[in-house]
C-alpha cells in the first residue's frame, strides 16, 4: 500500500491533468458556449502550472514506478516540462484564432490536455505496454484535432488520413513489441537489457526495426512521412502548429530512451537503421520543400528534414548525442512555434494567407512581423550566428565524436541545400511586389509569441544556451549513468 501511495504521489502532475480534463469536460457540457473561452484559458493555466510542478519535483535519484512500468528521472522531467510548455503555448496561440473564427470549443482544449497527458506517459515509459498506452492516448486526441474543423472537407480528409496511417503505424509498433517480448521474455526495459546481455538474437533486431518504423511515423521521418504534408495542410493552422512541436518532442525523447536504455548494447545493429532513416528524411524533406508553394506544406517537409537531424544525434549513441538532441529539439520547438505564429498572423481581409507568393509586401505593411519571420527562417535554416545554428552544431559535434564524420558532412551539405527553401521565402517577403490589399493587424498573442521566439534566436539573447546546455548535459549523463 505504501508503494502504491508513493507511486501516486510521484504521478501527481498526471493525476492533476486527468482530473482537470474530466471536470472541465463536464463543466463545458453543462455550462454551454459562454464558458468555452474561460475553460480553454483555464486549461492553458493548468498546463503551465503542472509544468512548474514537474520542475519543482525533480527527484534526487531516478524513481521506478509501478514495478518498472514508468520511470521518473531527469530525462522524464525534461520531456514533461518541454511537452507541457509547448502544449500550453500551442493552445494559447490557437485560442485567439479559433475565437475570432467562432470555432473555439471546450473539446479543443481538453483534447490538447489529454494529448499532453499521453506525452507525459511516453517520456516516462520503461515498459512496452506503458509506451503503447502513452502513444495511443496522444494519437487518439491528435486524430480528432486534425479533423476538428467540421465545416472543412480538407480538415476531415486530413483527420481520416492521419487515423488510417496512424493505425498502420500502431500495428508496426505492436508487432515489433511482440517480437521483442517473445525473444527477450520481458516487457520491462530492464528485463530486455538483461536478455540482450545474455544473447542478442536476430529476432530482437527484427523487433527493433519494426518498433522504430512505428515510432518514425510519429515524428514523420521518411519513409514514414506520407501523412505529414496532407495533414499539415488540411488541419486547422493552430492544430498544425501543435502537431509540429509538442508530439515530436515527446516521440523523439521516447526513441532516445528506448535506444539508449535497453538497446544500447545493440548499437551496431540499430545504428545503421537510424542513419538510413536520417539521411532519407533530410533528402526527402528538403527536396519536397523546394517543390512546395503552400507554406504549411513547406513546413511539413521542413519538419521531416529537421527530424533527420534529430536522428543524427540519436545515431551517435553517446551522452553527447543525447545532450545535442535535447538542445536541438528545444530550439526547434521555439523556432517552429514562432513561425506558425507568423503564419497565423498573415491574414488579409479575404482570409488566411497560405501561399508563399501571397507574402509579397509583408515587409511594407507589417515590417516588425517580416523581421521576426526572417530571423526565425534563418534560425531553422541553421545560418550563423542565429541560435538554430548552434542546435545543428552540437548534433554534428556528437556525430564526429562518434566517428560518423561522413554523416555530419552530409547533414551540413543538406543544410546548405535546404537554406534555399527558407531564403526563397525571405526573398518574397522583402523584394517581391506586393498586391493591392495589405495584411490585417497582428493580434496581441501572435505578436508576443513572434517577438519572444525571434528574440530568443538572436545572438544577443543566446544567454540561455549555456543554461540549456548544462541542463541537457545533466540529463544525458544521468541516463547513461543508469538514472
Amino acid at each position: 500500500m505504501a508503494d502504491f501511495g508513493s507511486n501516486m504521489a510521484a504521478l501527481l502532475p498526471e493525476i492533476i491533468l486527468v482530473i482537470s480534463g474530466l471536470v472541465l469536460l463536464l463543466v463545458g457540457a453543462f455550462a454551454g458556449k459562454k464558458a468555452v473561452p474561460a475553460i480553454n484559458l483555464t486549461i492553458v493555466g493548468i498546463l503551465l502550472l503542472v509544468a512548474v510542478l514537474v520542475l519543482l519535483r525533480i527527484p534526487d535519484a531516478a524513481l521506478s514506478l509501478f514495478d518498472g512500468a514508468l520511470r521518473l528521472d531527469a530525462l522524464a522531467v525534461f520531456g514533461k516540462f518541454a511537452a507541457l510548455l509547448a502544449s500550453a503555448l500551442g493552445l494559447w496561440l490557437a485560442y485567439g484564432y479559433l475565437k475570432t473564427d467562432k470555432r473555439l470549443t471546450t473539446e479543443f482544449g481538453v483534447l490538447i490536455l489529454f494529448a499532453a497527458l499521453g506525452m507525459m506517459i511516453m517520456v516516462s515509459a520503461t515498459d512496452l505496454l506503458a509506451l503503447y498506452v502513452g502513444i495511443e492516448m496522444q494519437s487518439l486526441a491528435l486524430y480528432v484535432l486534425a479533423a476538428s474543423n467540421r465545416d472543412s472537407l480538407r480538415s476531415s480528409e486530413s483527420g481520416l488520413k492521419y487515423f488510417v496511417l496512424g493505425a498502420l503505424s500502431s500495428g508496426l509498433l505492436l508487432y515489433g513489441a511482440s517480437l521483442i517480448y517473445g525473444f527477450s521474455g520481458s516487457l520491462r526495459f530492464e528485463g530486455i537489457a538483461a536478455a540482450i546481455a545474455n544473447d542478442a538474437s536476430v529476432g530482437l533486431v527484427v523487433g527493433i526495426v519494426f518498433l522504430l518504423s512505428g515510432l518514425a511515423f510519429k515524428i514523420s521521418a521518411a519513409p514514414f512521412h506520407m501523412w505529414t504534408p496532407d495533414v499539415y495542410e488540411g488541419a486547422p493552422t493552430p492544430v498544425t502548429a501543435f502537431f509540429s512541436v509538442a508530439p515530436k518532442i515527446a516521440a523523439v525523447i521516447l526513441i532516445a530512451r528506448i535506444l539508449f536504455d535497453p538497446f544500447l548494447q545493440m548499437l551496431a545493429d540499430w545504428q545503421q537503421v537510424v542513419i538510413a532513416i536520417s539521411v532519407l528524411s533530410m533528402v526527402v524533406g528538403y527536396l519536397g520543400a523546394i517543390m512546395q508553394r503552400n507554406i504549411k506544406r513547406m513546413m511539413a517537409y521542413s519538419s521531416i528534414a529537421n527530424m533527420g537531424y534529430a536522428l543524427i544525434a540519436i545515431a551517435s549513441g553517446t551522452a553527447g548525442g543525447l545532450s545535442g538532441l535535447l538542445i536541438y529539439m528545444v530550439l526547434y520547438a521555439i523556432t517552429t512555434l514562432g513561425i506558425f505564429a507568423c503564419i497565423l498572423a498573415m491574414r488579409r481581409a479575404e482570409g488566411m494567407v497560405e501561399q508563399m507568393d501571397d507574402l509579397a509586401g509583408l515587409s511594407r505593411s507589417q515590417p516588425a512581423l517580416a523581421i521576426g519571420l526572417t530571423i526565425l527562417l534563418f534560425s531553422v535554416a541553421g545560418i550563423p550566428p542565429i541560435a538554430g545554428f548552434f542546435g545543428k552544431y552540437f548534433i554534428f559535434l556528437a556525430a564526429m565524436q562518434a566517428n560518423l564524420l561522413w554523416l555530419a558532412i552530409f547533414g551540413a551539405v543538406a543544410s546548405v541545400i535546404g537554406a534555399f527553401v527558407y531564403i526563397r521565402v525571405v526573398k518574397i517577403i522583402w523584394f517581391d511586389e506586393p498586391p493591392q490589399q495589405d495584411f490585417v493587424p497582428v493580434s496581441r498573442v501572435q505578436a508576443i509569441l513572434v517577438a519572444s521566439s525571434a528574440t530568443l534566436m538572436l545572438p544577443a539573447a543566446i544567454w540561455f544556451l549555456p543554461a540549456l546546455y548544462e541542463w541537457s548535459e545533466i540529463v544525458a549523463l544521468s541516463l547513461f549513468a543508469g538514472g
